[in-house]
Order: C-alpha cells, then structure tokens, then sequence
C-alpha cells in the first residue's frame, strides 16, 4: 500500500493592511503604533490612510519615518506657526508653506513609486464623494486628504475642489480592503474625543484649549463682547461640532466596514494644533498597539 505523504503547511499569512485615521495632531501616535507592529514582527503590505492618517502612511510607505520621526520630535509650537500662511479665502492657512517645505525635505516618487502599496481618501467639496487618491504626486494627495476645512484651503485636482477625507471615511478599511489587503489593522484616533469636552469644567471654557489655533485667533477672541455667562468661544464650538462630526462618522464606518484589530489611542487630552507633543503622542501610540498585540498575533497564525 503506498504511503500518503504527509501534508506540509502551506499556509501564507494574510495580506495585511494598516488603516491610519484622521486627528490632526493625534496622528503622531501613528508613529508609535507603527513602530510597536514593527517591534511585533509585524510588517503591513498595504497602507491607507485619511487626512493627517495619509501623511504617517506616505511618510511610511516611502520609508522615510525614521527621518520624519526625528522631525516631529524636535518641533516646538513656534516653528510650526512658522510653517502656517494665513489667508481669508477658503481657509485659515493656504497651506503652500507646508508644501513647501515638504518638497524641500522630502523626495516624491510619486504614489506609483512608494516602497509599499499606498492609497488616501479626500472628500470632493462639491458632491461630497469620497474621492480614493492611488496614483499621482504624494505631497499633493496627502496634502488634498488633510484638508481640513475652514483651517487648510481646499486642493483642486482634476477638476474637483478637494478636501478632508475625514469628513467622509475618518479611518479607510474600504480603501485597504480594495487594495488587496485581507486583515485590515484600523488606528482610531477619535475614539475619546468627547471625553475631553465633557471633563472641561464650564467655567473654563474661556481658556485657551487648542494651543497653536487659539494663538492665531486670539485677537477675534479678544474682541468677542462679554457676557453675564460665560460660553464657548467661536473656535470651542466649531472643534466641538468637528469632533462629535468626526466621532460619529468614523463609529458608523466602522460598524459597517469593520477591520479586524483596531487600535484606539487614548488622546482625549490632545488639541486640534499640539503638534509639538509628538513625544507623548507616539508614546500612547506604542501603548495603545501593545494592547492589541496578543489578539493581532493570534489573528495572523
């Protein structure tokens, strides 16, 4: 009788993808989660990623974040005022300085030329599509994904006004699922948003609360009329209608589009604008992956 060989496993493991969410400058914990799945032995084939979410993903993707890294870390929030232009029209900060600087520092292959696959969401300010960027200028999708309105100023592309994928896709599994990845690790970032506003006691809402914004709009707030009772200033209520925006955009995606770990850095103490505490970011980023290691290792077996 002839032997049956014995079956070798030939298992591959799953195509990975890595979902980076929006949150203006909580998305320095995007470092941190990366650098704990690195530590892990876990490398993604794809990345995705929305608004500041696109910027850690093609900073990843082009196998720059130990450069982009060691930037962060050294900002202080006067040289990022530096890097804003003010303008009145379609946002506060027309953003060229950014861009600027980014061609300056950074090479741009091209998104067809990233080391790994690379995608970004923007949302048209027309029809309000999400729009998936895949091909062109990096610097100029990124740029496009993150831009926030009524802060940056709105991207024209291919004929449409394009602005914040977070308005419309906050954390993009469709987007890495579409491009081949099969186990989707998403990153949500505003998970605790509401936390910060409910622990802020009323009398304090006068105080200055999202550092580098409130530097540029001190003067309006200055000349706000007073009043017996003290309410949110004008930027309290904007970001706080943002946020709530943002909180349930990304719940409703992600019980209809479900990834399969999510990693939910907790930074309900983090401003719209604190870009110069990437050290604490990328910190609670590292924590937050930490959490979800032993499932994700389970989940890749």
């Amino acid at each position: 009788m002839n032997e049956v060989p014995a079956r070798s496993d030939t298992r591959r493991r799953p195509r990975v993808g890595l979902a980076l969410g929006s949150g203006s400058a909580r998305g320095w914990s995007h470092v941190g989660v990366i650098r704990a799945l690195e530590d892990a032995g876990i490398r993604p084939d794809v990345v995705c990623g929305s608004s500041v979410g696109a910027l850690i993903g093609a900073v990843y993707a082009a196998g720059e974040l130990d450069r982009f890294e060691q930037w962060i870390r050294g900002l202080r929030w006067r040289s990022v005022l530096a890097l804003l232009d003010m303008k009145i029209d379609g946002g506060l900060i027309e953003g060229s300085r950014l861009v600027e600087f980014f061609r300056r520092h950074f090479a741009d292959p091209g998104i067809e030329g990233l080391a790994l696959p690379f995608g970004c969401v923007a949302t048209n300010l027309a029809t309000g599509a999400e729009v998936w960027l895949r091909d062109g200028a990096v610097i100029e999708s990124v740029r496009a994904s993150a831009a926030l309105p009524g802060l940056l100023t709105p991207v024209a592309r291919d004929g449409a006004l394009l602005v914040d994928g977070g308005l419309v896709n906050p954390v993009p599994v469709s987007l890495c699922r579409a491009m081949g990845a099969e186990v989707v690790i998403a990153v949500d970032l505003n998970w605790s948003l509401m936390r910060r506003h409910a622990q802020r006691a009323p009398e304090a809402a006068q105080e200055p609360a999202h550092g580098l914004v409130d530097e540029l709009l001190q003067r309006m707030r200055a000349r706000a009329p007073r009043t017996a009772r003290k309410l949110p200033s004008l930027l309290d209520v904007l970001l706080t209608s943002l946020n709530i925006m943002q909180v349930r955009i990304t719940n409703s995606r992600l019980a209809g589009e479900p990834a399969d770990i999510v990693v939910r850095p907790d930074l309900s103490d983090f401003g719209l604008m604190d870009f110069h505490r990437a050290a604490a970011a990328i910190a609670e980023g590292e924590r937050a992956a930490a959490r979800v290691l032993p499932s994700l290792h389970e989940l890749l077996r």
